[in-house]
């Protein structure tokens, strides 16, 4: 960080394994893309949450695989993570030029926030980037999803989107649909427009291992 002197940085603690890491994604690599020539500095921090994210060769093909631009660190043994004190994934920091905390948020959401704080770091003034799910526009109200479930699971929950985090490779059949399943990490298996009570039947191929099925949160249904 001594060498990012000089220039905002972003630096966001994430999990190729982690759904919510995955969803957050997209407004890293759109920054990245906006204001890098402008003066930020985008890093990620991975810190392993699953056994197939603790392989630095694992990180470096879904850092590839996920078209991530931006430099990122494999956070071995959390060193950086407990150095922190970070409480979870995704955390997001910003710093400003002189190496001093100028914002930070942890979990999903707040992307106008903290394109605003980039923006104002950088003496940018324009329009941030559109939300990429109608449950990140600002404003939007959501329905607490069901808790994450150790795998495998089927069974009901009640959510906006339902995430399983595989190890191996294989065909994950979802409610009687094969989903391919080419790396490790997280795969998103069901989507709703808003929160809904349903039922997941999963099974999967040999080689596949379900660690876990999480669930992402949906837009209320005001008309009730």
């Amino acid at each position: 960080m001594d060498q990012q002197r000089g220039r905002p940085v972003l630096l966001e603690f994430w999990d190729f394994c982690r759904p919510n890491s995955i969803r957050t994604l997209p407004y890293l690599r759109a920054w990245h893309a906006r204001y890098a020539d402008r003066g930020l500095r985008v890093i990620g921090v991975h810190s392993a949450g699953f056994p197939p994210s603790e392989d630095p060769a694992a990180v470096t093909a879904a850092v590839e695989r996920l078209g991530i631009e931006y430099p990122v660190v494999v956070d071995v043994d959390h060193q950086i993570w407990q150095e922190y004190e970070n409480l979870g994934w995704p955390a997001r920091y910003l710093w400003n030029r002189e190496g001093f905390l100028h914002e930070f948020h942890y979990g999903e959401g707040a992307y106008a926030e903290t394109e605003r704080a980039i923006q104002e770091l950088l003496g940018v003034d324009q329009a941030t980037v559109d939300p990429v799910r109608p449950e990140d526009a600002p404003g939007a109200v959501l329905v607490r999803q069901s808790d994450d479930i150790a795998g495998p699971y089927s069974g009901p929950y009640a959510a906006g989107g339902v995430w399983g985090v595989f190890d191996g490779r294989g065909v994950a059949t979802v409610n009687g649909a094969d989903l391919a399943v080419p790396a490790p990490g997280a795969h998103e298996l069901i989507r709703h427009e808003r929160h809904t009570e349903g039922v997941i039947d999963l099974s999967v191929s040999p080689g596949l291992d379900v660690l876990a099925i999480c669930f992402t949160p949906g837009l209320a249904d005001l008309t009730d």
